[in-house]
């Protein structure tokens, strides 16, 4: 129960920095400097990873699609970045893959809040 009220709670405030850290990163990266941005773009990323395709926390959305290549959701996602940059997925899966492997030797999946030590 304490993970579910703190999660919530949690959510409350991050969503609208969420908002507001999106058109920060449209505006800056339109008008300002990609560069900077870069980052934001990366944990939002993330953030999609995570909620929408269930996937780990630390993983890209293109290293997740790889893993999961024989998924037809990730045969889309490969194909799409297959467009704008060759073998996309399967770079970041292997860029990614040994922090990957790192967390869940780690045990970082787990429940942390609420757990008894």
């Amino acid at each position: 129960m304490k993970e579910k009220l703190a999660g919530t709670l949690l959510l409350c405030a991050v969503v609208p920095l969420f908002i507001i850290g999106y058109i920060f990163i449209v505006f800056v990266g339109i008008f300002i400097s990609v560069a900077r941005v870069r980052q934001g773009v990366r944990a939002m990323d993330h953030f999609v990873n995570a909620t929408l395709f269930n996937g780990y926390a630390w993983e890209s959305l293109s290293s997740h699609a790889w893993r999961e290549r024989k998924k037809t959701w990730a045969k889309v996602v490969i194909k799409i970045t297959d467009f704008f940059q060759k073998d996309h997925c399967k770079r970041a899966n292997k860029r990614e893959q040994p922090i990957i492997d790192l967390m869940l030797e780690k045990g970082l999946d787990k429940q942390s809040i609420g757990k008894q030590i």
